[in-house]
């Protein structure tokens, strides 16, 4: 069984994706952790992550494993190194190369493959499992949002530039050439803004029918 979660940054998606695979006992997929890693990779070793020829050609030789919800890049557990600053201020724009997008596409479904799983990101309900068994879209306002990632106290932004670079990154997200952000058809929508995490897990759960 495929729950696929799509919204945009600081929506609450990874959260609640990650709880709802552990309450239901399913693997959780982030894929935004997936681009993430490769953005650190290339500034790792000296690449400019928007470059699109020499970004694919690193995406292409990374070695990147998914085991228990934690990213590994070749070999190495980086999941607590994916949400610096320097990281967020390329990823978007990473993420937006279409060839790169194949290649991430390709490893998440092939991680999902065989298992129930609870995958999120940009364009899970639109591109890459469009026929999920349930298809979710969490949305929250550039504010509160923004709050939720200054509160995370992982950022040297003030809450002022948090904001405008949330801002930034929807503008990218939702004009990407392949898999944009976009709620699809039939896709239940749900706005986080004013609800408390365990809130909209109960909402979810609520829909499902397992």
């Amino acid at each position: 069984m495929v729950i696929a979660i799509d919204g945009p940054a600081g929506s609450g998606k990874s959260t609640i994706a990650a709880k709802l695979a552990q309450g239901l006992g399913f693997t959780y997929v982030n894929s935004g952790s997936l681009y993430r890693t490769i953005t650190l990779g290339c500034l790792r070793n000296s690449i400019d992550p928007t470059d699109p020829e020499k970004a694919l050609e690193y995406a292409k030789s990374a070695v990147i494993d998914y085991t228990n919800g934690r990213v590994y890049l070749n070999g190495e557990d980086v999941d607590d190194l994916l949400h610096s600053d320097e990281v967020d201020a390329s990823v978007a724009r990473l993420s937006a190369i279409v060839p790169i997008r194949h290649v991430v596409n390709d490893i998440v479904r092939k991680i999902a493959r065989g298992l129930n799983v609870v995958v999120e990101g940009r364009d899970m309900t639109t591109v890459v499992f469009p026929d999920a068994d349930y298809r979710f879209y969490l949305d929250a306002s550039p504010l509160s949002r923004a709050k939720r990632r200054f509160d995370q106290g992982v950022s040297k932004l003030s809450l002022e530039e948090i904001e405008k670079s949330i801002r930034e990154r929807d503008e990218i997200d939702k004009n990407k050439a392949e898999g944009s952000l976009k709620i699809a058809p039939g896709v239940d929508y749900l706005d986080t803004s004013d609800l408390t995490i365990g809130q909209v897990y109960d909402k979810l759960i609520g829909k499902l029918h397992i």
